[in-house]
């Protein structure tokens, strides 16, 4: 008589592994959820004056958190699409069955796993680039952002990036908050409404900063 044995991956039941990389999952997720928004208030500063972002600005470097955090901010990205690569079907068969489910199902909450999934492939090619652009052009100042954004590919770039970023954050935020169970079935339809305004006033707040840039005079 056979007994029964538990799958493993290097010493630990699969089940649990795949347990502590949702966990992992989660916490970088959280993290940027966090980085992405503080990120859009100080970019925004701009509407505040070239001053007041030329100082806040010159603050992360002076302190070297632009030069340190920009590499562990890239790094936390990477290890969170990684994590969260494992459900996203990247061959077209698995993408005809995710959207035929999607649409058996019609449940709404399907529907923003499958635009999470949709931005995630924009925002890895296009955060990378950012990046690069940024960390290779230190310091950041006003009118080095408002150069770039007005030569007019960029304007087009970050009107793309721009919604892509805040509609994944915000649906990754709401997910969490179900997933881990910190909101009820009951609280979903609130929390939904109130991501929804709080993404759209995101967006609105950035699209106001990228017209200041592309407006801002330049010596």
């Amino acid at each position: 008589m056979s007994v029964p044995t538990t799958a493993t991956h290097e010493g630990l039941p699969v089940g649990k592994l795949s347990a502590y990389l949702d966990w992992v999952q989660m916490l970088t997720g959280a993290a940027l959820i966090l980085f992405m928004w503080s990120h859009l208030i100080l970019v925004s500063s701009i509407l505040l004056g070239p001053k007041v972002m030329n100082a806040l600005a010159w603050f992360f470097e002076a302190t070297y958190m632009a030069q340190v955090g920009g590499p562990l901010i890239f790094l936390t990205f990477l290890v969170h699409f990684v994590l969260a690569a494992r459900k996203i079907p990247f061959n077209t068969k698995q993408q005809r069955v995710m959207l035929s489910n999607a649409q058996r199902l019609r449940h709404p909450d399907t529907w923003l796993w499958v635009v999470q999934a949709v931005t995630a492939m924009g925002i890895l090619i296009m955060g990378a680039i950012h990046l690069w652009v940024i960390l290779t052009n230190l310091p950041i100042t006003a009118e080095k952002s408002a150069a770039r954004i007005q030569s007019g590919f960029w304007f087009v770039f970050y009107l793309f990036l721009l919604p892509m970023v805040e509609l994944h954050v915000g649906i990754g935020f709401y997910r969490i908050l179900v997933k881990w169970g910190f909101v009820d079935r009951p609280g979903r339809w609130t929390l939904k409404k109130k991501e929804n305004l709080l993404t759209a006033i995101f967006i609105g707040i950035g699209v106001l900063a990228l017209l200041r840039y592309y407006f801002l005079p330049l010596k």
